[in-house]
């Protein structure tokens, strides 16, 4: 099955997919920890945008990356820049960020085959691999030359360049009653 197959296959249909080598996956159910986590992710990806006042937008889960023409993943988190999507946009063309947050039954294949894929987009800058059991961020960046660098944060900040976003790592890992707490 091709990308364009699988868009259309799985339009309308219940449940979340993804395809891997022309192969249709079907995605497991979430934990409340891990929903917590990606909520977290995103409220932060979001703020660091409007911070920034980037032309950037943030989607949470549900969008489709191509990787090829027989592979797409749904991350749980999306960084785009320059024109915003169109509402009925089910696929981000030109991802900056993608990030993945870990789960028992995807830790290998977020930091494997994944790995790999993403970053056959040439757009892709970063992609990060938030671990919630050990509260730290795998951040795989695209430098000079094409070479992939890896550093693991578990406290401080995060520089996101591009798109030219800074992250708190705790941030990532912070429950909604710690925010409001925080906000107050």
């Amino acid at each position: 099955m091709t990308v364009d197959e699988f868009l259309a296959w799985a339009e309308g249909r219940k449940g979340r997919y993804e395809l891997y080598n022309g192969v249709v996956y079907a995605m497991s159910p979430e934990r409340a920890g891990h929903a917590e986590v990606k909520h977290a992710v995103a409220t932060a990806l979001a703020s660091a945008i409007a911070r920034a006042k980037l032309a950037c937008w943030m989607l949470p889960d549900g969008m489709t990356v191509r990787v090829d023409k027989n592979t797409a993943h749904e991350p749980d988190a999306i960084v785009y820049c320059g024109a915003k999507l169109a509402s009925d946009a089910v696929e981000v063309p030109s991802p900056v960020i993608v990030v993945e947050v870990l789960s028992p039954s995807t830790r290998h294949i977020d930091a494997s085959s994944k790995l790999a894929g993403y970053f056959k987009v040439p757009s892709v800058h970063h992609y990060l691999i938030v671990d919630p059991e050990r509260r730290l961020v795998i951040r795989h960046s695209r430098g000079e030359g094409g070479l992939i660098g890896t550093r693991i944060h578990n406290r401080g900040g995060l520089d996101l360049s591009p798109p030219g976003i800074m992250l708190s790592v705790a941030r990532l890992f912070s429950r909604p009653s710690d925010r409001a707490r925080d906000a107050s």
